[in-house]
């Protein structure tokens, strides 16, 4: 039976845990903590963002896809010894519990860490109900992520806006009630456009989001998108930021995508695809990515000791498809 955010807050007091373990499962042979102090001394950009509310945000997250419990803790493990500190454990991908169970046995203390869980509330047909189903997924969220001895949450995000103003405004009371109870410390967003932002930030007293999470990519994107978030006070986080390895949208436009973002990279000993990460944090946003290989996580937490000029980021902006299939999302005046 699902205990009630009251009861869950009562654990939500830090505990020592076990960490002769460090990390495993595959994980070889450089400790998480000595992977991210490699990762920290090669970095000479900013590799995080404080957020509007203070928290330091890692700009480079891992999001969890839907595969089982055992492969989400195999490769939350492998994210960590990489340098990777922020984890998106999304409720859609349905192994919050595997996760939680790596955070358990790798090592690093739990305030190093920033982990965001999800609720999907969507379906919602009124105020109440969008209310009421936020306020079961903060349980559930709280529930799957205790399995690892996880107490508290850094953000948690509503994956999705409810069908009107009204479900929205049930949904984020949800929200802050989690927050009240001190189960989490930040709010967030994911697929929100800035009217639907306006919704929660029309309440003068209402807390705010920090974070939006939308789909954005070097090679389509909404040109306005992070000026019109970061104007309410929310910062934007990529999700599919390389457009299921694409680099773009649509197939037809890949190769081109591809072969600039893979020039600009020569010049700096790159891949494409860390340019194209690059990319997105230079024009103000952050990531959420997914990998399943060592060499792969460590391409893409090993960004922040290069700068792609003035011209590289025109160049790059040039390849955007979105304005001349869709025109400006966002609008001018967003």
């Amino acid at each position: 039976m699902l205990t009630s955010l009251t009861s869950l807050a009562s654990l939500a007091t830090p505990t020592r845990r076990d960490i002769a373990g460090g990390i495993v499962a595959g994980a070889a042979a450089m400790p998480a903590a000595t992977a991210a102090a490699s990762v920290a001394a090669a970095s000479s950009y900013p590799s995080s963002v404080t957020l509007s509310n203070g928290a330091i945000f890692p700009l480079a997250s891992f999001g969890l896809q839907i595969y089982d419990d055992a492969t989400a803790e195999k490769l939350t493990l492998l994210a960590i010894e990489a340098g990777f500190r922020n984890f998106f454990a999304s409720v859609l991908a349905r192994n919050q519990a595997g996760f939680a169970r790596a955070i358990k046995r790798c090592g690093v203390p739990r305030e190093e860490l920033f982990i965001c869980g999800s609720v999907v509330s969507n379906r919602a047909v009124d105020e109440d109900t969008a209310y009421s189903f936020t306020q079961l997924g903060c349980r559930e969220n709280m529930e799957a992520f205790g399995t690892g001895g996880i107490t508290h949450l850094d953000m948690i995000m509503l994956d999705y806006p409810g069908p009107s103003d009204a479900c929205i405004r049930g949904q984020w009371r949800a929200f802050e009630e989690m927050q009240s109870a001190g189960l989490v410390r930040s709010l967030a967003v994911s697929n929100f456009r800035p009217a639907q932002l306006d919704v929660v930030c029309a309440t003068k007293k209402a807390a705010r989001p920090v974070v939006n999470q939308l789909p954005l990519c070097v090679g389509y994107h909404d040109s306005g998108v992070i000026a019109a978030n970061a104007r309410r006070g929310v910062h934007v986080q990529a999700w599919s930021p390389l457009g299921n390895g694409r680099l773009t949208r649509l197939s037809r436009d890949a190769a081109d995508a591809k072969e600039l973002c893979s020039e600009i990279g020569r010049r700096h000993g790159k891949t494409g695809f860390q340019v194209a990460l690059r990319w997105l944090t230079q024009a103000g946003a952050s990531f959420t990515v997914e990998a399943s290989s060592a060499e792969h996580f460590r391409d893409d937490v090993s960004l922040f000791d290069f700068e792609l000029s003035v011209e590289e980021m025109a160049a790059l902006e040039r390849i955007n498809k979105q304005p001349e299939l869709e025109g400006s999302v966002t609008g001018p005046n967003a």
